[in-house]
């Protein structure tokens, strides 16, 4: 079995620096400051990071190199450096990775071949530096691009990087990364990077000698610590730092170094957002000891939006990790003098300062190759050329590009001149001279101003909205709901108190305020996280609309809806009342029907049945079906409500009486006849004709009760003396206690009714199981 080898060397110690430099020594950064990780402490402890690198195997043509699988000491970001910081890869870098603790080999990852020439001075060019995760096995495979005569660059290396404070599963700590030694007062790390060649150093006396590579039969290349890209000075100038205000953000009138002029930090006209502290993140400062550089004229004229061009795979806990894998990037390995971007932004939208020299200061950043001398640099982690960024970055990318234009006062929609420092060309093709003044967006990609990808096509098409979040009126704002009202066609209706709904696109953290609007002016102050607020009006129609307050002063306000305030109750113009119905009769459920007829002088919401059983009806419903016991008084309950809420209350009572046929007065031939599905058990039959049956009764409906079949016939009805209808029995199929003849009056009276048989020819036999009246 073939034992794993370890490919990489451990790095020697350095000699430390006179005297103890504190954890942030910066202009306006407060030691500690805001966003602890969890893994520096937020105490100020600067996390260690380790690098180690491998030179790469280049063909014989020049046109390839790669390294092979390999077992590396644990990283958990890597890039691909050459020597000439001004060259550039003219094709693809490509790496995968063995994940530590679990040994899944990763897809290969495309590595942006552009670091951006940020840093006058840098030590060597380089990809931009990919976050693989805790990993602990590495492939790189590098290619000329096919239009290319130039090949390769030389001195192609791979550089890793453990960012120091990742908590992996099953992984042993990083054998690489030296222990520091410690000053005489502090016990914090005061050492430097190694300086010298790009060459392991020799251990100083104590030291443990660096551990010798095997023999490697693919490439022979040995492995090295990475040594810095530029010699580091020997000591570090003196530091100072600013106490934290009480809100914990950096006083923004620390005293400054004595060699650096630090430009004054102007009021902004939108409000500063929460910014973790380079102590928050875990910088090691003892890396980075130059002083910050800050722009020229002091001004920030522009934002250049960038991409880390890494996986997006971290979680939200790993990004100070990543945040230090590319500080480390950028410094040890390139060599500039610190990280790039002045501030970075995770995908939970989390703000880190990035260079250090304060962060509501114009300072000096590496982002911009040609432009740095005009602009601030925000980098969200990540890649985002297939896939958007997510709404809390963008957010949060919107709120700083605010507040620090904000400072200049430049609008994040303006459109902005800017002078070339030296000649190039964007990722579209225009190119320019050193020299050459030209438009931008006040909030642009890197790509438009240098031949690069960064920040992705999602990312950049997304600048859209990071510049309406940043500049404001607020956008998508809508009422969405008015509770304590009733809404009929487009009007609104409530007696006095309603709760008005809304929501908008621009999130919370980019407005003040919102403002609750009636007839045009301000009844209620909501904050900016709200989404209601309650208001009383007074009778009458009213205009009710929100306004919404961007942190930049601008404003944008709903369309209104339209609520009337009435407390006029809704009337009934019919009293509810009772009448008999066809349908089949039970002792127990006498077929009738309840009508009403109400009205509004606003609009009618709805009309509830609240007795004997619960029903609710349209406003337009005046009558409904139901069913009553015989012999017993029942009330009807109706409420009529209107859309504002008013009501009003109304019944009826009705007692359904069963009048068997044995009651009535008989005249002719009429037969008895016994079954269970007959009233009472029996009714009475007759073929005779002319003969008759008369009920009088006291009421105010009546609904004569039969038995139906094919055979039936017919007879005439009439009422107190009056001849009313003629009814035919004849049914397709058999039919007892049918209601198949109704009579109502407006009130309650005595009245007759009298059946006479018709003898219909071949049907003449009629059955009636008697006389149903209300009273």
């Amino acid at each position: 079995m073939r034992s794993r080898r370890i490919w990489g060397t451990g790095a020697a110690v350095a000699a430390g620096v006179a005297g103890v430099l504190v954890a942030q020594g910066v202009i306006g950064s407060p030691v500690g400051g805001a966003g602890d990780d969890g893994k520096s402490g937020g105490t100020g402890k600067p996390v260690r990071s380790g690098i180690h690198s491998a030179a790469l195997k280049v063909a014989g043509d020049g046109r390839s190199a790669e390294s092979g699988r390999r077992d590396v000491k644990p990283f958990s970001m890597l890039g691909v450096t050459w020597t000439d910081p001004g060259a550039r890869v003219e094709g693809t870098v490509e790496a995968r990775t063995r994940a530590a603790g679990t040994g899944k080999w990763s897809g290969w990852l495309v590595l942006d071949g552009d670091s951006g020439q940020g840093e006058s001075g840098a030590g060597r060019g380089g990809t931009e530096p990919a976050w693989v995760g805790p990993s602990d096995g590495v492939e790189v495979r590098v290619r000329s691009g096919g239009k290319s005569t130039a090949g390769l660059p030389e001195g192609l290396r791979l550089d890793m990087v453990d960012p120091g404070g990742v908590t992996v599963t099953d992984l042993e700590p990083a054998a690489f990364t030296e222990d520091e030694p410690t000053g005489p007062a502090t016990g914090e790390p005061t050492g430097t990077e190694p300086t010298g060649p790009a060459e392991p150093a020799e251990p100083s006396p104590g030291e443990a000698s660096p551990q010798e590579p095997e023999p490697d039969a693919t490439d022979g290349a040995p492995a090295t610590d990475t040594p810095p890209a530029s010699e580091a000075p020997t000591s570090a100038p003196p530091a100072t730092s600013a106490p934290p205000t009480a809100t914990g953000e950096p006083s923004t009138t620390a005293s400054p170094s004595p060699s650096v002029s630090v430009p004054p930090a102007p009021p902004s006209t939108a409000p500063r957002p929460p910014v973790t502290a380079r102590a928050g993140w875990g910088a090691d400062e003892s890396i980075s000891p130059e002083e910050p550089g800050y722009l020229p004229d002091g001004k920030v004229k522009a934002v250049t939006v960038h991409h880390t061009a890494e996986s997006n795979s971290y979680t939200c806990d790993q990004a100070p990790a990543v945040v230090r894998g590319i500080y480390a990037y950028h410094v040890r390995t390139l060599g500039w003098k610190d990280i790039g971007y002045n501030f970075l932004v995770d995908k939970c939208g989390k703000i880190y300062e990035g260079r250090k020299g304060g962060v509501d200061r114009p300072v000096m950043g590496a982002h911009a190759y040609g432009f740095n001398s005009e602009t601030t640099g925000i980098s969200v982690l990540g890649t985002y050329t297939g896939t958007s960024a997510s709404t809390a970055a963008l957010t949060s990318v919107a709120r700083i590009a605010a507040w620090k234009l904000g400072q200049y006062g430049v609008a994040p929609s303006a459109t902005v001149t800017l002078t070339a420092g030296d000649s190039g060309r964007n990722y579209a093709g225009r190119t320019w001279a050193k020299g050459a003044r030209l438009s931008f967006p006040a909030v642009h990609g890197h790509r438009d101003g240098y031949n690069t990808q960064c920040p992705g096509d999602r990312l950049y098409g997304q600048l859209s909205t990071i510049r309406a979040y940043a500049a404001g009126p607020p956008t998508g704002l809508a009422l969405t709901s008015v509770t304590g009202a009733g809404k009929a066609g487009t009007a609104y209706y409530t007696r006095a108190a309603v709760t008005v709904g809304w929501k908008a696109s621009t999130p919370a953290t980019l407005l003040t305020r919102y403002e609750l609007l009636v007839d045009g002016k301000v009844v209620a102050t909501a904050a900016n996280t709200a989404a209601s607020a309650k208001a009383t009006l007074p009778a009458g129609t009213h205009k009710v609309a929100v306004r919404a307050v961007h942190v930049s002063g601008r404003s944008a306000t709903s369309a209104a809806a339209t609520v009337v305030a009435e407390t006029t109750a809704p009337i009934f113009t019919t009293k509810p009342n009772l009448v008999l119905r066809t349908g089949t009769v039970n002792t127990a459920a006498v077929p009738l029907t309840l009508r009403w007829k109400a009205s509004d002088n606003a609009a009618l919401k709805e009309v509830k049945l609240t007795k004997p059983v619960a029903r609710t009806y349209g406003p337009t419903t005046t009558s409904a079906s139901h069913t009553a016991r015989s012999g017993t008084a029942t009330a009807w309950s109706l409420t009529v409500r209107d859309q504002a809420g008013n009501a009003a209350t109304a019944s009826v009572t009705g007692t359904p009486v069963i009048l068997q046929e044995s009651s009535a007065k008989k005249s002719g031939t009429w037969s008895t006849r016994s079954s269970s599905s007959y009233l009472g058990g029996k009714s009475y039959s007759s073929s005779a004709r002319n003969a008759s049956l008369t009920w009088t009764f006291t009421g105010r409906s009546a609904a004569w009760t039969v038995s139906r079949a094919s055979s039936s016939g017919q007879v005439h009805v009439y009422v107190d003396g009056v001849k009313a209808a003629t009814v035919d029995l004849k049914s397709s199929t058999t039919k007892y206690r049918q209601a198949i003849w109704t009579k109502s009056w407006t009130s309650s009276g005595k009245h007759t009714v009298k059946i006479v048989v018709v003898g219909t020819k071949g049907r003449p036999t009629i059955t009636t199981d008697g006389l149903v009246y209300l009273k």
